[in-house]
């Protein structure tokens, strides 16, 4: 985004700026492959992120246009989350955290072609 002030001009480190907390990456996970776009549905994930983060994190997704929000009720005004095409484009991220967890740490893996996960290990 013009005008940030990244603290430094590695790539990696202006990445993890927008995206390297333990939160972000689960909530774009949910957005991109288990159909979560409310903010209700986003807070019942298993990981229980904590109501003030959440928010937090979807305005901060919103501000870097990985995220669009629309509304889909007035009164009062909810709105529905959905990933943009950059948004989009960290699904190959995803993928490798995902690989690399299950790997290394014995967690699921999920296959979002078929929408079934393959349990931990452990």
């Amino acid at each position: 985004m013009a005008g940030h002030d990244f603290r430094s001009g590695c790539s990696i480190a202006r990445t993890l700026e927008i995206v390297g907390d333990k939160w972000t990456l689960l909530i774009v996970r949910d957005l991109m492959w288990h159909g979560k776009q409310t903010f209700q549905a986003l807070e019942a994930s298993a990981e229980g992120v904590p109501t003030n983060i959440l928010s937090e994190r979807l305005k901060r997704l919103v501000k870097w246009r990985l995220v669009r929000r629309e509304a889909y009720q007035k009164h009062p005004v909810r709105y529905a989350y959905h990933l943009t095409e950059a948004g989009k484009s960290l699904e190959p991220v995803l993928l490798q955290i995902m690989n690399w967890g299950h790997e290394h740490l014995g967690g699921g893996r999920y296959d979002p072609t078929t929408g079934k996960t393959l349990k931990a290990a452990r």
